[in-house]
């Protein structure tokens, strides 16, 4: 086995070692693990505010897409001691497990540097991990349907939104499908987010029964789109804005305007939800961060 090649990055007066920076993740665009760990730096400006003190799920994949990847949720033990962590219960083992938590540029390298391409952050902040600050729909186009139809079916639960007095904030999951979130920021916990965000899916799926689904069986999602409820989790992640995917050209997860998801929907362009990291580098110098209100805006349930 050749030996790892290895290079020091000067990181906010940290020194960092990296390897393998010529390595290849994705075959079919040339992108390297070089080129990930620019994105990540460039838009780390926008990136950071959402990592911030939220357990991470690394997910990982050492010889690029396509390949072996594994999901890590307990924080290597070989990580610099300036990476935290946050504690979370964990039902299944019974008992605390340290997730890395990424709150600087530095800890953000040494991530890219595993080949975490993906970034799986919880929808809570630590130390308050039961406690959610936004609520999460997942919308996944089944067979026979695209991200067009999910646009259609985010402009439904958007209605409801409304009636519930409740703003809601658009991102592409940078795969398939659409994400919407709808930021909380005050005392709630999952528990309440779970019931609300499934009587709410519901509710859509009662209006529009040809089009909606919020059961998970495959066999029930033909032609339709599945609105995904169940990340409203103590134990779930979704993946963050700004976080690359592990597509076969690498994508990223994209926050929208609304008017731009009304904009897209009428062009029936599916193709046109797709966000490279160099898209998505110069949408934030034009727009700034559109989810930066997801951070910061309190809302309540009616």
């Amino acid at each position: 086995m050749p030996a790892k090649k290895t290079s020091e990055l000067e990181i906010e007066g940290r020194t960092l070692t990296v390897s393998n920076l010529q390595k290849v993740l994705y075959p079919v665009s040339g992108f390297t693990k070089g080129d990930v760990i620019r994105y990540f730096i460039d838009i780390s400006p926008a990136l950071l505010p959402h990592l911030k003190n939220r357990p991470l799920t690394l997910k990982r994949y050492p010889d690029g897409v396509g390949k072996f990847f594994f999901y890590e949720k307990s924080c290597p033990p070989y990580r610099p001691s300036w990476v935290k962590t946050a504690q979370v219960y964990s039902k299944r083992r019974g008992g605390q497990m340290d997730f890395c938590v990424v709150n600087n540029l530095a800890s953000l390298v040494w991530m890219a540097n595993l080949a975490d391409l993906e970034l799986h952050t919880s929808l809570a902040c630590a130390p308050k991990v039961e406690r959610p600050t936004v609520m999460v729909f997942d919308l996944d186009p089944g067979e026979g349907t695209n991200i067009i139809q999910c646009c259609q079916v985010a402009f439904w639960l958007r209605e409801k939104f409304t009636q519930l007095k409740l703003e809601s904030f658009p991102k592409t999951s940078g795969s398939k499908g659409l994400q919407l979130y709808v930021p909380l920021n005050t005392p709630v916990t999952f528990e309440h987010t779970k019931i609300a965000s499934r009587q709410i899916a519901d509710a859509v799926a009662a209006d529009h029964p040809d089009a909606v689904v919020t059961n998970m069986l495959k066999s029930l999602r033909r032609g339709k789109v599945l609105i995904d409820w169940s990340q409203n989790d103590e134990h779930k992640t979704t993946v963050c804005a700004y976080s690359l995917r592990a597509t076969e050209r690498p994508q990223v997860s994209a926050p929208l305007s609304w008017a731009e998801v009304t904009k897209l929907w009428k062009r029936g362009d599916a193709d046109a939800f797709r966000f490279s990291p160099q898209d998505v580098i110069a949408r934030v110098k034009k727009h700034g961060d559109l989810f930066e209100p997801v951070l910061t805006l309190k809302q309540k349930f009616r």
